[in-house]
């Protein structure tokens, strides 16, 4: 893989599909589908999809394609691949919360090494370089101009005053009770792979998901967050999370500095 070449197209890709996606954003009114699974879909999804999608194939036309709106890529198999969610944060975006992102990631070998992460209704992008350091970009977030390159790290935290963020949409009984093992200064809520990112910026020291999540989901802000030094683990066995399963489905996991002493489930 040429990682320079990877970084260039996933960036670009990802800023324009922010575009066709506030371009939706913005309307008065916008069409809120089902799909099979009962999950919501817009066309701010389907179109934002078929721009990285064709994009992706375009530069990249060798490797694997999973994305989330694109059911029949869900039973291809293998450990090295480009995985995309174009919208993720449907239900924020509906309820015009701004918590949305793109999501598109590189893995290999079952490891996530590539990712970016870009919330256009917030203006915040985060993505691996070539060399796998992660950066927030800051400055105008245009295609042809790339802006101040910030590199992140992951805190280090005071275990005795925690910073959580937990799901702003799934939040429940078990995630709660988890994070009450903890010493807990502050607490926040974030929609969509957002939260990998403010672990990796240092906004925040752990992310418990105590529910379902998808590897396109997960994928982009793991690898963001892994390229600021922190780590993703399975809930149960604290072991890392991997991906290429065969049903592109996680298991429980927790985000987090490694400085952080983790408890056990």
């Amino acid at each position: 893989m040429d990682y320079k070449q990877l970084e260039e197209s996933m960036r670009r890709l990802a800023l324009a599909a922010g575009d066709v996606i506030m371009d939706i954003y913005g309307q008065d009114d916008f069409d809120v589908k089902s799909k099979s699974d009962d999950s919501p879909v817009t066309a701010a999804d389907e179109a934002a999809d078929a721009l990285i999608s064709e994009g992706l194939r375009a530069v990249f036309p060798d490797v694997m394609l999973v994305t989330e709106e694109q059911s029949e890529s869900h039973t291809a198999k293998g450990d090295t691949f480009l995985i995309v969610d174009p919208l993720d944060g449907t239900k924020e975006f509906i309820h015009r919360r701004g918590d949305f992102t793109v999501n598109i990631a590189y893995v290999e070998n079952g490891v996530p090494t590539r990712g970016v992460v870009y919330a256009p209704a917030k203006k915040r992008m985060f993505y691996t370089r070539a060399d796998g350091q992660s950066i927030e970009e800051t400055g105008p977030l245009h295609p042809d101009v790339i802006g101040q390159q910030n590199i992140i790290a992951v805190s280090k935290p005071d275990n005795k005053a925690l910073y959580v963020v937990a799901s702003k949409s799934h939040r429940d009984q078990a995630t709660d009770d988890y994070i009450n093992k903890y010493k807990v200064r502050d607490m926040k809520s974030a929609g969509s792979s957002l939260k990998f990112c403010l672990i990796a910026t240092g906004e925040a020291d752990i992310y418990p998901r105590v529910g379902r999540t998808m590897e396109w989901d997960t994928a982009a802000g793991h690898a963001v967050l892994t390229g600021a030094g922190g780590r993703v683990v399975c809930f149960d066995n604290h072991e890392e999370l991997t991906y290429g399963k065969d049903d592109f489905a996680n298991p429980f996991f927790i985000a987090y500095s490694p400085d952080v002493e983790l408890k056990e489930a």
